[in-house]
């Protein structure tokens, strides 16, 4: 990293977040980050205008390929324009933007790798339209498996509000470009791979608040969301995927 001021990327994945995306985008403290990239994921709506007009770089799929695929589309940016940390926040506005200085200043002054956001940690905070059963998922379920396998107490498995250094993914061991990582799998994996292969990482409190469902509060189906995000504990606790 950087040792001058550090290039600070906010990545916002979205996918027909009208009405959201320009709201999220606005929050976003320009003195702590250097640039806001939205990935416009094959939206119809008027995501990547409302984006722009508040400032961000819009790159945009022509059809939805998934938030993996779109988490990958910005670390391939943020490589190629030399950026030292990445912050990942929902495109839905869920997230504070005025949070990410406690996801980046560990990284910057207290050499940690990867921080992750926790909605459950003391000063935390949930709440909105968060319906009970990603509650109980969110809160337990998840968090408690991944506790179990790699035998570290996790309290926010599946938060994507995150900041990480982008050189550990120069790590060898780490493969993002696997396929089935297209859907919510690779927020997981990386968040397992980091523990997995020793990288010093923490938990940080901040804030996930869920907007009114007739606005959209989630894009993940009850069924097939899940499994994406549990396969992962599976296959890398068993050994099935590397």
């Amino acid at each position: 990293m950087s040792k001058l001021k550090p290039k600070i990327l906010a990545f916002f994945p979205a996918y027909n977040e009208q009405g959201k995306i320009g709201n999220a985008v606005s929050r976003v403290p320009r003195d702590i980050v250097s640039q806001i990239l939205v990935f416009n994921d094959g939206s119809t709506d008027q995501t990547k205008y409302e984006a722009e007009q508040q400032g961000a770089v819009v790159i945009s799929n022509s059809t939805p390929q998934g938030v993996g695929n779109a988490i990958r589309m910005g670390i391939n940016y943020a490589t190629e324009h030399n950026f030292d940390i990445m912050v990942i926040l929902a495109g839905n506005n869920k997230d504070d933007p005025t949070e990410i200085p406690r996801l980046v200043e560990p990284i910057i002054n207290e050499g940690f790798d990867f921080v992750q956001g926790s909605r459950y940690l003391k000063g935390g905070l949930y709440g909105g339209d968060m319906p009970r059963y990603r509650l109980l998922a969110t809160s337990i379920i998840h968090p408690k498996l991944l506790s179990l396998i790699t035998n570290t107490k996790i309290t926010d498995s599946t938060n994507g509000f995150r900041a990480f250094k982008l050189s550990i993914l120069n790590d060898k061991r780490m493969d993002i470009y696997q396929p089935w990582l297209d859907k919510y799998e690779l927020e997981v994996y990386l968040f397992y791979k980091v523990i997995d292969l020793g990288y010093k990482f923490k938990e940080v409190p901040v804030s996930k608040i869920y907007p009114p469902k007739a606005l959209g509060y989630t894009k993940m189906k009850p069924v097939t969301g899940w499994w994406s995000i549990l396969r992962p504990l599976f296959f890398l606790g068993l050994g099935i995927k590397k």
